[in-house]
């Protein structure tokens, strides 16, 4: 089982009120325009953003109901077989719907994952790759919230940032060293971070370790494009 000391001092349940109510709170200050803006997912505008996390809810349910195998069973029906296939289904499944009540849906069937999993501390739910311990799930949605809150251009206050970049590092470094045993993750005196493993060793600040882990890093980075995948966690 990984390593988890990235993770100590941090309470994934209080991240995920903090991320929730920070997305909740931006979403509901924009009009059509604003939603119709591009996000930064490629092909995403912001209300597909919305409509994602959304339909995402239905996937945080079924961990905690131990629904999953029946879940991914209707997906396999329907003729899903890759992630990006899921994503598109769980935008399109809110055409037609107006954004007020998308959101009203989310803010929602969310507070109700987020006391789910505060009553599962402790203990497993079910995922895609069975028995995962409850508490680490949280933070993998605390961070997966948080990138989705940059990619729609959430403001975060500055007495924020430091302390939010830090706990999403901590995380970030958790996630790569589960999804990718190999590497050496470690965390260096003076703050930074270091990867090693495939034959590279790669030194990142706290920010750009996030971006990295979380994919959003592209052309423009100092990182060419082998170290940009050595860092990534997103399937």
């Amino acid at each position: 089982m990984t390593d988890d000391h990235h993770l100590h001092g941090l309470d994934p349940y209080d991240l995920l009120d903090a991320e929730a109510a920070r997305l909740a709170a931006h979403f509901a200050t924009l009009d059509d325009l604003g939603y119709a803006q591009p996000s930064r997912c490629e092909g995403w505008s912001v209300r597909d953003v919305l409509c994602h996390l959304a339909s995402s809810e239905e996937y945080h349910h079924a961990c905690l109901e131990k629904m999953v195998q029946a879940f991914f069973a209707a997906g396999t029906e329907k003729g899903l077989d890759s992630l990006e296939a899921w994503n598109d289904d769980g935008i399109r499944t809110f055409d037609g719907v107006d954004t007020v009540s998308v959101l009203e849906q989310w803010r929602t069937r969310n507070a109700e994952t987020r006391r789910g999993f505060r009553a599962a501390d402790g203990g497993n739910i079910d995922t895609s790759i069975g028995d995962y311990p409850g508490r680490w799930q949280a933070f993998h949605v605390a961070l997966e919230l948080a990138t989705h809150a940059d990619d729609v251009g959430v403001p975060v206050d500055a007495s924020e940032r430091r302390s939010r970049t830090e706990w999403r590092a901590g995380v970030s470094r958790f996630a790569l060293a589960e999804s990718k045993p190999d590497l050496t993750v470690e965390r260096m005196p003076d703050g930074r971070t270091r990867i090693a493993g495939q034959g590279r060793s790669v030194e990142v600040d706290d920010s750009e370790l996030v971006e990295a882990v979380a994919a959003r890093l592209d052309d423009t980075s100092r990182l060419d494009e082998a170290g940009r995948a050595l860092l990534s966690a997103t399937p």
